[in-house]
């Protein structure tokens, strides 16, 4: 068994597209209408035959105080690895993204956390040497 694909739930489907594809750096997969909304997904260029994140609207009435007290709380939803997390950092706030945590040494990892604009905190991870 493996993952195929896992869910971030968002505000704005077309608004996450374009901020996952053209600011993170990830690959379109799926762009498949469904009525109001779309399948969507996008996966990394590195692995785009790997895990899909699919880009799902918020419109179930469970998800949006969920999603709400885990930005709140400043919890993040997910966590993506990165070989370096101060590098992929700084090529982020060039391309505007706002983090609420900068690069953090947490011991065997460094982390930091950024606002995908679509109602979620992302982390960023990476292991330290």
């Amino acid at each position: 068994m493996k993952i195929t694909a896992m869910t971030i739930f968002v505000d704005d489907q077309q608004k996450a597209l374009d901020f996952y594809t053209n600011v993170l750096g990830f690959v379109p997969i799926a762009n498949v209408p469904l009525g109001e909304h779309s399948w969507i997904t996008v996966a990394s260029p590195e692995a785009p035959d790997a895990t899909q994140i699919s880009l799902e609207p918020k419109d179930h009435p469970a998800v949006t105080p969920f999603t709400d007290a885990l930005v709140g709380d400043g919890i993040p939803w997910t966590s993506f690895g990165v070989d370096d997390v101060q590098t992929e950092y700084e090529r982020l706030v060039e391309r505007g993204v706002v983090f609420t945590q900068p690069p953090t040494n947490a011991g065997p990892v460094t982390i930091a956390v950024f606002d995908d604009t679509v109602g979620n905190l992302i982390q960023i991870a990476g292991m330290n040497a």
